[in-house]
C-alpha cells in the first residue's frame, strides 16, 4: 500500500492542464502535489513465492474489467437474488472467486470511476462527487481528471498491454486532459459524458475523441406521461447503444486476441432511463407490475409501463452481454490466460418523491437490491457502496470460491499491476504515485491473507457531504458535512450488525477519535471538491 499525505492538484477550469500548472494553482499548499510514501506491500509477494511467479517467457495474462452501473448487492443469482435471471454472471461465480464484502471507491459514477483508474482513495482522489465540466454543452461531460494522474490503462500500457474501454467513462470531455484517450487507452467508444448516458437511444456515442451519430431521432432520457397510456415502444429508437457497445468490444478482442489486452467495460446497466429490449421485457410475468401499475416519470427519466419487468429485463441485458464477452473469449482461446473481474461502481438506485418507484421507476425494494443492507446509491451506508465482486481467472483462482476479505477499489491498481508483473516501486509512471490499495493476489490465489495497514476510506462530496471509515469490524459513517449543521459521528460494528441498526458510537468514543485521527491524518484538500469542515483541519495539520 502507498499511501498519500499531500494536497492533490486543481484546475480552474476543465482544459488540459500541465503538471506545473496544477502546482502552481495551490498557493495554499505547503506540501509538493506528489509526495511519495513508503510502499508497505512487499514486491516479493506481487512477484515471486507464489503460484503467481510465472516464467518471463510465459505469455501476460489479458485482464478483463467489467464494470455494472448501479447495480445493486443482492441484485445477482450468486449474490441471493430470487427473482432476476443473471446465468452467466452466475456461471463467472461458480467458476472463480466471489468476494462478499467489497467495496466501490464511491457511492456515485465519476468519483468510483476516478478512484478505479487511478487507486487513489476519496481522501485522496482528485474527483470527488459528481460534478460536470462546466463546458455549457447538453452534454457537457464530467470534471476532468488531470494531466498529473496515473491510470491503471497507463501502467498496463507501459507494461506492453493493448488498452480499450468500451463504455460510460465520466471523466472528463475529449478536448482535456480527461480524455481516456490521453489517460492511456488505445481505443476508446461509448459514453463520455454520464448525462449522454441518461438514454439508451442516444444521439451519438464517442469513438475515441470523436461525437459519431447513432440516432437521427434519439430518444431524450427525461419525460412525463402523466395521462395516457405508456407505451415501452416510444421511448425506443434505431440504435440501442449498449449493443453497440458490446459490439465494439468484441471488435477490440477479435483484433487483438494474438496480444496481451487490458479490456475496460463499464457497461451502463442497469443505470435509468428504463429502456431494456421487448424480448427481455416478454421473460417475466405481467403480474409483477398490476400492484403499482406504470410509471409515468413521477421519479424522473423515463416512463415505462412494467417497471418491475423492465428493470428485471435491464440486470438480464446486462447479463446477456457479460455471456458475449466470455463466449468471445471462450471462441478465441483466451479464457484459460484471462483474469475476468466483474463488479459494479456502487448501490442501486435510491427512492424518489413517489414512494411506490426508485428513481427513475427502478423496483429496487421489490427485488430487495441491497440484499437487506441499509442505504442505496449515494450514501456510505453498506447498500449504497458494498458491491458484487467475482473474480475468475482459471488455474489461479479456486473454482467457486467465496472470500470474506473486506476490500475495495484502490486495491485494483495495485493487483492489476501485480498481474502484469509491473514494479510499482521502479516504473517512471509510478514511482512517486501515492496509492491507497493492497494486492489481493494472494487472497485469490488462496495462500494468503493480505494485511491492510491503514483504513479504508470514503471523502464524499455529494448528499450533502459524507465521510466513511472501515477499519476491521468497525465502520464510522459522518453525514451531513456540508450543511449548516453537521452530523455526529455514528459507529458500527459489521460483524454483529451488518446491516448497521444500531449506532454504537456513544458506547466506543475512543474508536471514533482515532477513526477520525487517522483520516485526518492521511487526507488531502481538493479544491475543487471542498470540504470546508475538514479542509481547515487538514490545513492546520500540514502546517
Amino acid at each position: 500500500m502507498i499511501r498519500s499525505f499531500c494536497f492533490a492538484p486543481s484546475f480552474p477550469s476543465p482544459q488540459k492542464k500541465s503538471i506545473s500548472h496544477a502546482v502552481a494553482g495551490h498557493s495554499d499548499s505547503p506540501l509538493p502535489v506528489r509526495l511519495l510514501l513508503p510502499i508497505v506491500f512487499t514486491i516479493g509477494v506481487l512477484f515471486t513465492g507464489s503460484n503467481f511467479a510465472w516464467a518471463s517467457t510465459e505469455a501476460q495474462p489479458n485482464i478483463v474489467f467489467i464494470l455494472a452501473d448501479d447495480l445493486g448487492y443482492g441484485e445477482l443469482g450468486c449474490y441471493g437474488q430470487q427473482k432476476i435471471r443473471t446465468p452467466n454472471i452466475d456461471r463467472l461465480a461458480s467458476e472463480g472467486m466471489r468476494f462478499t464484502q467489497h467495496y466501490t471507491g464511491a457511492p456515485v459514477c465519476a468519483p468510483a470511476r476516478c478512484v478505479l483508474m487511478t487507486g487513489q482513495n476519496l481522501a485522496h482522489a482528485q474527483i470527488r462527487g459528481n460534478r460536470d465540466s462546466g463546458n455549457g454543452r447538453i452534454f457537457p461531460g464530467q470534471w476532468p481528471i488531470t494531466d498529473d494522474a496515473v491510470t491503471i490503462a497507463e501502467v498496463l500500457k507501459e507494461a506492453g498491454y493493448v488498452t480499450g474501454a468500451f463504455g460510460k467513462w465520466g471523466l472528463g470531455p475529449s478536448n482535456t486532459s480527461g480524455s481516456p484517450i490521453k489517460q492511456g487507452f488505445d481505443r476508446y467508444y461509448g459514453y463520455n459524458c454520464q448525462r449522454n448516458a441518461h438514454s439508451y437511444y442516444p444521439p451519438f456515442l464517442d469513438s475515441n475523441e470523436r461525437e459519431v451519430q447513432i440516432n437521427p431521432y434519439p430518444i431524450p432520457g427525461h419525460d412525463r406521461k402523466p395521462d395516457g397510456e405508456v407505451v415501452a415502444e416510444d421511448y425506443r429508437a434505431k440504435n440501442y447503444a449498449p449493443d453497440l457497445i458490446l459490439a465494439e468490444a468484441t471488435k477490440f478482442i477479435d483484433k487483438h486476441k494474438n496480444e496481451p489486452f487490458f479490456l475496460y467495460l463499464p457497461f451502463v446497466e442497469p443505470h435509468v432511463a428504463m429502456q431494456p429490449p421487448q424480448q427481455w421485457l416478454d421473460q417475466y410475468p405481467e403480474s409483477w407490475d398490476e400492484e403499482n401499475g406504470p410509471y409515468r416519470g413521477e421519479n424522473g427519466y423515463l416512463p415505462h409501463p412494467r417497471p418491475r419487468a423492465g428493470y428485471a429485463a435491464m440486470i438480464s441485458d446486462l447479463d446477456e452481454h457479460v455471456g458475449t464477452i466470455l463466449e468471445r473469449l471462450e471462441q478465441h482461446g483466451l479464457s484459460e490466460n484471462t483474469l475476468v473481474v466483474f463488479t459494479s461502481d456502487n448501490g442501486p438506485t435510491h427512492g424518489g418523491r413517489d414512494p411506490r418507484f426508485h428513481i427513475g421507476g427502478a423496483a429496487c425494494t421489490f427485488f430487495n437490491s441491497t440484499g437487506g443492507l441499509r442505504g442505496f446509491k449515494g450514501s456510505c451506508y453498506e447498500g449504497g457502496i458494498r458491491v458484487p465482486c467475482i473474480v475468475k481467472w482459471p488455474g489461479h483462482v479456486k473454482e467457486n470460491s467465496v472470500t470474506e476479505l473486506p476490500s475495495y477499489f484502490p486495491d485494483w491498481f495495485v493487483t492489476l499491476s501485480a498481474v502484469a508483473k509491473v514494479d510499482l516501486e521502479n516504473s517512471d509512471l509510478t514511482s512517486n504515485v501515492m496509492l491507497d490499495g493492497i494486492n489481493l493476489l494472494p487472497e485469490l490465489n488462496s495462500t494468503s491473507t493480505p494485511t491492510r495497514e491503514s483504513p479504508m476510506i470514503w471523502d464524499f462530496h455529494n448528499y450533502g457531504g459524507i465521510v466513511a471509515i472501515r477499519d476491521g469490524n468497525w465502520k464510522a459513517v459522518r453525514r451531513n458535512l456540508l450543511k449548516k449543521n453537521p452530523g455526529d459521528w455514528e459507529l458500527y460494528d459489521l460483524d454483529a450488525d451488518r446491516s448497521e441498526q444500531h449506532d454504537v458510537a456513544t458506547e466506543h468514543p475512543e474508536v471514533v477519535k482515532r477513526l477520525e485521527a487517522t483520516y485526518l491524518e492521511t487526507r488531502s484538500v481538493e479544491p475543487d471538491f471542498a470540504l470546508p469542515i475538514y479542509d481547515k483541519r487538514t490545513r492546520r495539520m500540514a502546517n
